[in-house]
């Protein structure tokens, strides 16, 4: 296909809608960003109120690490089902009706009263937004082939670092002026209605990508075949497991942030919840792009160009996780913090795009839910871990634990990377 025709997704290839506009599939990118922003803000929301919780309901640290990883146990269990169910069912429906379910459930979480409860509300949750990721990243590379697929996943993946900001502030505000259950219906009711508004404008496109000429009308793959195509070479492999590691670290990050700056250095409960999310994110909004623009120019003269971008990231991003876990000065976290929010920004502006440089285009959602299934499934075993070893360390003192633990995590950063240049180096050779 010529340079000029993959820039974008040509016109003829949306069904069921007037011809659109050439700058559409950028429209598709602010839409998408937009329902991105509440997957992520509902899921964010409880840690910035894992204090009030722990205070509220006598919650142990391991007690809020299990809420916090059945929301990651149950989305990674449905992710394959959801990506099969992506390759064969209108992702328009399935990303704005996935919307409207979980912020149903979000809004639920506000009648929670009891352990059992919570895990029950965060596992529903985590079934309902599974069914996002895999839908939303096989659509948007529909619209934008590979000259331009980065930089949209990238800009994309910036409204999962706005939504875990503003998640986590205002649910600690809410919880702080008019009570923490009040941020759950706010957020749970919004989410609905946006859904409900892009109904009319999001329209669905023909599966015959940006990048290929494959027919519309080839069908997608079972779901056993899917799987093995993703895991039939050795890059699917490397690229799942790099992903879990990133995500045993990043899953950390998320649970546990708040309630390591309240409890360690004694920020207030919304200082906590806006500085930490923010002094990570905000970071990463700035960098994902520039990192989506530099994997696009280097997939360009290299094939693992992308997976380069992200090794680096990782390794850079090493020294700042330990340095997080480690220092005991206010201002030096915040500094560490948002060299992490950077590095990880690296990794995260590939995650997508290097699993579709080498699956099939019509298991791209299939291999999109295999990847949060070993990423997640992986990546939840963080929160809960942090929590038991806080527990349960040698220190002496649970947050001297809750620092080790938090430090050590690097070295899983450093193990994925070193995956990450494997898979490179195998790319360059096949």
């Amino acid at each position: 296909m010529p340079a000029e025709m993959q820039e974008t997704l040509p016109l003829s290839k949306v069904a069921g809608s007037p011809t659109p506009g050439r700058s559409y599939p950028w429209a598709v990118v602010g839409m998408l960003w937009s329902v991105c922003f509440f997957n992520y803000a509902d899921r964010q929301s409880i840690f910035a109120v894992f204090p009030v919780l722990e205070h509220e309901f006598h919650f142990t640290k391991y007690d809020l690490g299990l809420i916090a990883s059945v929301f990651m146990w149950l989305y990674a269990f449905a992710a394959p089902f959801a990506g099969y169910i992506g390759d064969r069912f209108r992702r328009k429906t399935l990303i704005l009706g996935g919307c409207v379910f979980w912020s149903s459930v979000t809004a639920m979480t506000g009648l929670c009263r009891s352990l059992p409860s919570f895990v029950t509300v965060r596992a529903l949750a985590g079934m309902g937004e599974t069914f996002y990721f895999p839908a939303s990243m096989s659509m948007l590379s529909d619209y934008h082939g590979p000259a331009t697929r980065s930089r949209a996943l990238s800009l994309h993946q910036s409204g999962v670092y706005a939504g875990t900001i503003a998640g986590s502030f205002l649910g600690a505000l809410f919880a702080e002026t008019i009570g923490w259950r009040a941020g759950f219906y706010v957020f749970g009711a919004a989410g609905a209605l946006l859904s409900l508004m892009l109904f009319r404008f999001l329209r669905e496109p023909l599966r015959e990508t940006a990048d290929t000429a494959a027919s519309a009308s080839e069908p997608a793959p079972k779901l056993l075949e899917a799987i093995v195509m993703v895991f039939k070479k050795p890059i699917g492999w490397l690229l799942m497991l790099a992903f879990a590691g990133a995500n045993f670290v990043g899953a950390i990050f998320l649970s546990w942030t708040p309630s390591f700056l309240h409890d360690k250095f004694g920020f207030s409960l919304t200082k906590a919840a806006l500085l930490g999310p923010a002094a990570i994110h905000l970071p990463s909004i700035i960098g994902v792009p520039v990192a989506g623009w530099l994997a696009d120019r280097l997939a360009k003269r290299l094939r693992g160009g992308r997976a380069i971008v992200q090794a680096i990231g990782l390794i850079a991003g090493a020294s700042f996780v330990y340095l997080v876990g480690s220092t005991t000065s206010g201002s030096t976290i915040l500094v560490a913090m948002m060299g992490f929010g950077v590095c990880k920004s690296f990794y995260d502006s590939g995650i997508f795009a290097s699993l579709y440089d080498v699956v099939p285009v019509r298991a791209r959602g299939t291999a999109a839910g295999v990847m949060n299934t070993v990423g997640w499934g992986g990546g939840a075993l963080g929160p809960v871990a942090v929590g038991w070893l806080t527990m349960h360390g040698a220190s002496g003192t649970q947050m001297g634990n809750m620092s080790h633990a938090i430090a050590l995590s690097s070295s899983v950063y450093v193990f994925s990377a070193a995956v990450l240049i494997a898979a490179a180096i195998f790319l360059e050779r096949v």
